[in-house]
């Protein structure tokens, strides 16, 4: 979408638009386009139509705040979800971080996160649309007193008398995810020199990198939302003692440690305990096994094992009720044999696909049953359980 039409967007003729697509159905869009386009101008429609996809899109990230704002293709993509843009934000106003910039800022998500939680926002990006899409957002959301929109790069922005910095890179190209940090735009090197010229900052990153990349200053911290990763950042000026912090959203739980030694590898016990993915990414899984007093089933894989049941946050527990080696159809016969019509397979260390499994297992019956496909010391192994 060009940003001429995006404005014509703001018009009372294409706030009416938006207005009368916002539930409309994707499957009707031919003959709803036809019908806009004998009483609108064909742009103004097709900008209007475009918007509203990014909107029913959106909500997964945004909720209800999701139909009064604006977005690009890539800011929808590359956007925070709310929850974890308010977590971030509650961090920094805990720091006492008043003025802060927001460098690679996007459509405005996180800007307006940081606004509604009282800090005053210069939100930064090269894109003219991106630019227009956040100052819509932020006086759309009610934060425009708090929000000042630059069009600019990043590399020019002077940083003086900002208290914290926030920089997302931009991690995908025309080929998709980037994996290397140094191509991310702006490179991995560039945002953490950034982020050592303000007192406090926060450098968004992919889950997935390498702790080795983690500069020996800063805290990593990985967010999940329900269950899901969903980012990692690197904090600067916390004064953290911890290296690592796994954060589970949306209850707010944090572990944090990163030095303990990897838990002791033993048998299957009464109790298995799936950690959650932050605490993974996060190298944390010793500290859960020192609470749960367990061990890993296999030193490269994270399941621990405990007699005990004890409650946590940071990973489910399962009672396990059988161990046998992998074979379909001894696994089969079990099942049938009492009455499982509900399998949920889940696989850490298997080459076996949960869809796969399922489909040959055919089960039947009235009660339910979770199958664990890995390895216990080293062995492919079955584990039969329920959510303990």
């Amino acid at each position: 979408m060009e940003i001429d039409a995006f404005q014509e967007l703001q018009s009372g003729e294409g706030q009416a638009l938006l207005a009368l697509l916002r539930d409309y159905d994707p499957g009707q869009e031919l003959a709803l386009a036809t019908r806009l386009r004998r009483e609108h101008p064909a742009e103004l429609v097709s900008a209007a139509l475009g918007q509203a996809r990014l909107r029913q899109r959106a909500r997964a990230k945004f909720g209800g705040d999701a139909d009064r704002m604006y977005f690009t293709p890539d800011g929808v993509e590359q956007a925070t979800r709310t929850t974890v843009g308010e977590w971030r934000a509650r961090r920094f106003a805990a720091l006492g971080v008043r003025r802060l910039a927001d460098l690679c800022c996007g459509v405005g998500g996180d800007a307006v996160a940081l606004a509604r939680a009282g800090i005053a926002v210069l939100a930064v990006d090269r894109s003219p649309l991106a630019c227009a899409a956040a100052e819509a957002n932020a006086r759309a959301l009610g934060v425009a007193d708090l929000v000042e929109v630059r069009c600019a790069d990043v590399a020019e922005v002077d940083l003086t008398g900002y208290d914290a910095v926030f920089t997302d890179p931009a991690r995908r190209g025309a080929r998709g995810r980037i994996f290397d940090p140094e191509a991310y735009s702006p490179p991995l090197s560039w945002a953490v020199a950034a982020a050592r010229r303000t007192p406090y900052a926060a450098l968004k990153i992919a889950p997935g990198v390498p702790h080795e990349a983690v500069p020996a200053d800063a805290e990593a911290e990985w967010v999940s939302d329900g269950g899901d990763v969903k980012e990692a950042v690197l904090w600067f000026g916390t004064g953290a003692a911890q290296p690592h912090r796994a954060t589970l959203l949306p209850g707010g739980h944090t572990l944090t440690g990163g030095r303990l030694p990897d838990p002791a590898v033993g048998p299957v016990r009464r109790n298995l305990y799936e950690p959650d993915g932050a605490v993974i990414r996060a190298h944390l899984v010793a500290e859960v096994a020192e609470r749960v007093g367990g061990g890993l089933l296999d030193p490269t894989i994270a399941y621990l094992a405990s007699d005990t049941l004890v409650p946590t946050p940071y990973a489910t527990a399962y009672e396990i009720t059988d161990t046998l080696p992998f074979n379909l159809k001894r696994l089969r016969a079990l099942l049938r044999e009492r009455g499982v019509g509900t399998v949920v397979v889940k696989k850490r260390g298997s080459a076996v696909e949960p869809e796969e499994l399922r489909r040959k297992l055919r089960p039947q019956g009235p009660n339910s049953c979770t199958v664990f496909l890995t390895r216990v010391a080293g062995a492919p192994t079955v584990l039969l359980g329920q959510p303990a």
